[in-house]
């Protein structure tokens, strides 16, 4: 099954990094989703959810972000964020 990478990273350091399935993003124009296969993106972030869902079909991590961007090539999906608010799913905490 095609994966992505992700990692998710703030100011103050990385926030979450591993595999997923999807991740959805608030992109500046409207919410993007993003699976593996997805062509080559640069967009910028407005206020609002980043959502991973991981491969390992656990719950799906979630987090509030104040804006940022995001870059996608070759199934590897990088969120830089000003800001974030703690992860809204418990099985999130930690990281």
């Amino acid at each position: 099954m095609a994966q992505l990478e992700v990692d998710v990273v703030a100011a103050d350091g990385k926030v979450w990094s591993g595999s997923a399935r999807q991740v959805s993003a608030p992109a500046a124009d409207g919410d993007v989703g993003i699976l593996a296969g997805h062509t080559p993106l640069l967009s910028v972030l407005r206020p609002g959810a980043v959502r991973v869902v991981p491969v390992d079909g656990g719950a799906t991590l979630s987090w509030h972000v104040d804006g940022g961007f995001m870059s996608v090539d070759s199934d590897q999906v990088t969120v830089v964020v000003d800001s974030v608010a703690k992860a809204t799913t418990a099985a999130a905490t930690g990281h």
